[in-house]
């Protein structure tokens, strides 16, 4: 319960520093580029959106996570989301260590 507090601050953070982009276009972009290092998926979002961002992570091998809801994502990043993904490799393995943990 406490890493799921601290991985949702981290979203914060790192949409603060910049380092976090949100929304299902936007996040398939970096994907695309290659950029993003970890994709966040919403656990309630539809299974269209969820089947379109899973299949372009397994074809572009960018790991990704279903956790939390909208509304803790959206919370966490000041901005109503469903799919984040961080384009920093530290706020990524940061992100994962809290699992782990």
């Amino acid at each position: 319960m406490l890493n799921d507090q601290k991985q949702l601050n981290l979203l914060g953070l790192a949409t603060r520093a910049r380092l976090l982009v949100s929304g299902e276009e936007i996040v398939l972009a970096e994907v695309k580029k290659k950029r993003a290092t970890l994709v966040i998926i919403a656990t309630d979002v539809s299974d269209n959106t969820k089947k379109k961002i899973i299949d372009k992570c397994h074809y572009y091998k960018v790991p990704y996570k279903e956790q939390f809801t909208t509304a803790y994502i959206s919370h966490a990043i000041g901005k109503k989301r469903s799919i984040c993904a961080f384009i920093d490799g530290g706020f990524a393995n940061s992100y994962q260590k809290l699992d782990m943990s």
